[in-house]
């Protein structure tokens, strides 16, 4: 760990928080910034729902599968160092996005797109809480998650704008100039931080583990490959033991002793599995179905984002007075009407009348439930813990959205390109709303019987915590 605390007033402190904030825009505008891009990048390569899922699952897959392994090499090798590696790496990969000749191309630019936003997204927070001093560190949390907040406020109207007027490749190439930039502060600006006592090794058979399993998964359900699904469970049960069997795993089980940790992260899963379909979906829908242009998709979909910046910091002050469980209750719940709204979108559709009332109920929900429960999971966890409490919660969102992408088309009976067809896209857009309200419902359930209305439960997230929401680009990670 560095030996320097520097004040966030200080001129050093405003570069670091910079710094953080450009990198983890990075990986955030990306998540957003795609999705609406999907549907020219489908037209232009000719590609069908498939390729789509690809595109979006192949970067989700690598990074999922490598988050925490990217954390781990931080600790040891530089925060910093790792950092900026990571920076490169997502900037290199953005560049070979952008020039794809076609889908397939694309799909192994975005593999290797997640690789990076596994080495960059750890250091982002790890980087303040190493470098800014005691006192001043929850302001420097509060900054980064509100600039961030904006970014991805920012992410679907400039994803939209970008494909307008320059086209799809520039949604990836306007990576570069960021990335150039967080390299520059970073070096110029930001210590250089590590663990000085790391213990034990790398849990490497782990990462492999992981990886393997998920990618197996993914390419079961996104190609109906049966063998494949099969030695993905197997994978995910080579893995489960290796995490027992190891002295330093990558997941300790021990944290899952814990019924609140345990019951969050199931509720994490259900949860963040319906929302990944969600926003997948959504865009599709509204430019395919109801005929909106990427600019005015992707401003549909911001008052989920301003609902958020708004509300969700009220929502961890009265989850720390009243314990997480009817947050984490309600807001499924409320987010579960949301969709069932949604089920009034289609050709024809008016954005005043069937779709502001639904996302915005939906972003209620949202806001009701993120914050009580990214504190549900830290106070869950020892001090000591914390951080790798919040990166498994993390790496739990991701995979659920994973799998959520490559599954719900099929399971919905979209496929091909059936997006030609409004009519045909819409019954299978609706079928998916009805699966996600339905896994909202669960981890509603849930939370109302395994988690304890105890204050205490969430009084560990801080006001500012709430804003991290994978699927709208923030990571829960500290």
């Amino acid at each position: 760990m560095t030996t320097e605390s520097i004040a966030l007033s200080s001129a050093r402190g405003r570069w670091i928080v910079a710094a953080t904030v450009l990198g983890s825009a990075l990986a955030m505008l990306d998540a957003t910034v795609v999705n609406i891009a999907l549907p020219a990048i489908g037209r232009d390569l000719g590609s069908g729902v498939t390729g789509l899922q690809w595109t979006l699952s192949g970067y989700t897959l690598t990074l999922a599968s490598l988050i925490l392994l990217g954390g781990s090499l931080g600790d040891r090798l530089g925060r910093r160092r790792v950092f900026v590696w990571g920076t490169v790496w997502f900037a290199t990969a953005s560049v070979l996005c952008g020039l794809a000749p076609d889908i397939e191309v694309l799909i192994a630019a975005r593999l290797l797109q997640g690789v990076g936003a596994a080495l960059l997204t750890p250091g982002s927070l790890a980087l303040i809480s190493a470098s800014i001093r005691t006192e001043d560190r929850g302001a420097a949390i509060g900054m980064w998650s509100g600039l961030g907040g904006v970014a991805a406020a920012i992410g679907p109207l400039l994803g939209g704008w970008l494909v307008d007027a320059v086209g799809w490749r520039a949604v990836f190439l306007i990576n570069v100039p960021l990335a150039i930039a967080v390299v520059w502060v970073a070096a110029k600006h930001v210590p250089e931080s590590r663990d000085p006592h790391p213990t034990g090794r790398l849990d490497a058979p782990g990462a492999v583990a992981v990886a393997v399993a998920l990618g197996l998964l993914t390419y079961g359900l996104i190609e109906s490959h049966v063998l494949s699904l099969a030695l993905g469970v197997v994978a995910v049960a080579a893995f489960v033991l290796i995490e027992r069997r190891t002295r330093d795993p990558l997941i300790p089980p021990s944290l899952f002793a814990s019924r609140v940790f345990l019951a969050a992260n199931l509720v994490t899963f259900a949860v963040y599995a319906a929302l990944g379909g969600v926003f997948f979906l959504l865009v599709l829908q509204l430019q395919f179905a109801v005929g909106f242009s990427p600019v005015a998709a992707g401003l549909a979909t911001i008052p989920i984002t301003v609902l958020m910046l708004v509300l969700s910091a009220r929502a961890g002050r009265l989850a720390a007075r009243i314990g997480p469980r009817i947050p984490m209750t309600v807001g499924p719940l409320l987010s579960a009407t949301g969709l069932l709204l949604m089920l009034r979108i289609g050709p024809g559709s008016a954005y005043a009348t069937d779709v502001l009332p639904a996302v915005v109920v939906f972003g209620l929900g949202l806001s009701a439930l993120v914050a009580p429960l990214t504190g549900a999971v830290l106070s869950a966890a020892p001090d000591d813990r914390a951080g790798i409490a919040s990166g498994v919660n993390n790496a739990v969102a991701r995979t659920s959205q994973l799998l959520a992408v490559a599954a719900l088309p099929a399971l919905a009976g979209i496929a091909g390109s059936d997006y030609s067809s409004p009519q045909v896209f819409s019954a299978g857009f609706h079928s998916a709303m009805l699966m996600c309200a339905g896994l909202l419902v669960i981890g509603a359930l849930i939370a109302a019987v395994l988690i304890r209305g105890n204050a205490s439960d969430a009084s560990n997230c801080p006001p500012h915590c709430d804003l991290g929401s994978p699927p709208i680009g923030r990571g829960n990670l500290d």
